[in-house]
């Protein structure tokens, strides 16, 4: 192989390597971009569960991070994960370290879907009836007398208010 091959390739390695970064990012823009396009409503309905709003940023979204984590141990409730004008890189790592207790996670970068949730900032956790409409907002960390007290004792009446309609819709 002569001299001016050799260069020739090395420069075609280096310009792949120099788009590699920026075609990386497209594609991640296009399934953000997709991801924000869908109807997370779809995603509640038929059981109930708790979407919980958080950032990779916010202290006090740690401090609340290991009840959601015994939530999911215990299977308890599904939780959904709403990461808040965060990078997902960012929310990714923190989930890494910390133990993602989210059924799934979507991402807000923009802010604009927790508009729609009415959300004044992070923490923010709901309960959310099988029939996909809000049940319970609460404000600021979830603590243990929370979740024991007011979250909880939400989750049980709203699955039996659904097994009593999906009964009556069957004749029994």
């Amino acid at each position: 192989m002569s001299m001016d091959s050799q260069q020739s390739s090395a420069e075609t390695g280096r310009r792949v390597l120099a788009f590699l970064p920026l075609t990386v990012a497209a594609a991640l823009a296009i399934v953000l971009a997709w991801g924000l396009t869908q109807d997370p409503s779809g995603d509640l309905k038929g059981e109930v569960s708790l979407v919980n709003v958080f950032a990779s940023w916010c202290v006090a979204c740690r401090e609340e991070h290991p009840l959601f984590m015994y939530l999911a141990a215990q299977g308890t409730v599904p939780l959904y994960g709403l990461n808040y004008k965060d990078q997902p890189d960012d929310a990714a790592q923190w989930l890494d370290s910390l133990g993602d207790s989210y059924t799934r996670t979507g991402a807000d970068i923009s802010g604009n879907v927790a508009i729609d949730w009415g959300v004044y900032g992070v923490p923010e956790t709901f309960v959310v009836g099988a029939d996909g409409l809000i049940a319970y907002k609460h404000i600021g960390p979830v603590n243990e007398e929370v979740l024991a007290e007011t979250i909880l004792p939400l989750v049980e009446p709203l699955r039996q208010r659904t097994a009593d309609r999906d009964k009556q819709e069957v004749g029994l």
